[in-house]
């Protein structure tokens, strides 16, 4: 694919829509960092690139107000993709920080739950396109972008070039918030554990059976074919 994904709106750096991967429509579904900046203009775009629905992924405490005001045709739905609390959660803060794909198969299996709660909110969002994020859309975000384009048909090669765009888009903000090249920290961690982020993501990629996984942990019928023909009609 050779469409420029990227979307520039006015305050985040961190936009792109996920039509192109596998059999994803252009504007059906864009991920993102928090929209927490976004200027006035910056909403206006995000309604009409069609935007109806955000899907925020993070949790209760890292809320902070927004700049703006999204306009009022735009719907936030809250679904934490965090177990905060949990020794699953404590575990991984002391692995990975919960920030690199080496959390991403035990969280799936885990906590399928908070997995299935996120995609079902975009599978009942109102009509329009929706977007959905974390804090840097980095992360959650992946998690749930790599089960989405799985759905979809998205190749592994796609969904990895995908989360890898982030770490790009991302390096000023890092670079600003004195925490160094992302990509570099990640990429040292995962080799620690005696892997890549390619070879981690792929490994995901490729156990998750599609549509089985939603469907056995909660997802019904009627919402999967709901999703189904949001990500792809």
């Amino acid at each position: 694919m050779t469409r420029d994904r990227n979307l520039n709106w006015e305050g985040c750096v961190n936009v792109r829509d996920l039509g192109g991967l596998g059999a994803v429509r252009p504007g059906a579904l864009v991920r993102m960092e928090a929209p927490t900046n976004l200027s006035e203009r910056g909403w206006a775009d995000a309604w009409a690139h069609g935007i109806r629905t955000v899907v925020d992924l993070r949790n209760d405490d890292e809320i902070r107000p927004n700049r703006v005001a999204p306009p009022s045709g735009i719907t936030t739905v809250r679904t934490p993709l965090d177990p905060v609390g949990t020794p699953f959660y404590e575990r991984w803060l002391q692995i990975d920080r919960l920030s690199s794909p080496l959390y991403y198969p035990a969280l799936l299996a885990e906590h399928p739950k908070l997995v299935v709660d996120a995609v079902r909110a975009v599978a009942t969002a109102a009509p329009g396109g929706v977007a959905f994020h974390c804090a840097g859309g980095k992360d959650r975000t992946g998690l749930l972008a790599l089960v989405l384009l799985t759905l979809a048909g998205a190749s592994p090669d796609e969904i990895v070039a995908d989360y890898l765009l982030t770490f790009d888009r991302m390096r000023q903000v890092y670079a600003d918030l004195g925490v160094g090249d992302q990509l570099t920290r990640v990429s040292e961690l995962l080799t620690e554990h005696g892997t890549t982020i390619e070879r981690s993501l792929t490994s995901t990629i490729t156990s998750l059976t599609m549509p089985d996984y939603l469907l056995d942990h909660g997802l019904t019928d009627t919402e999967l074919d709901a999703l189904l023909a949001r990500l792809t009609t």
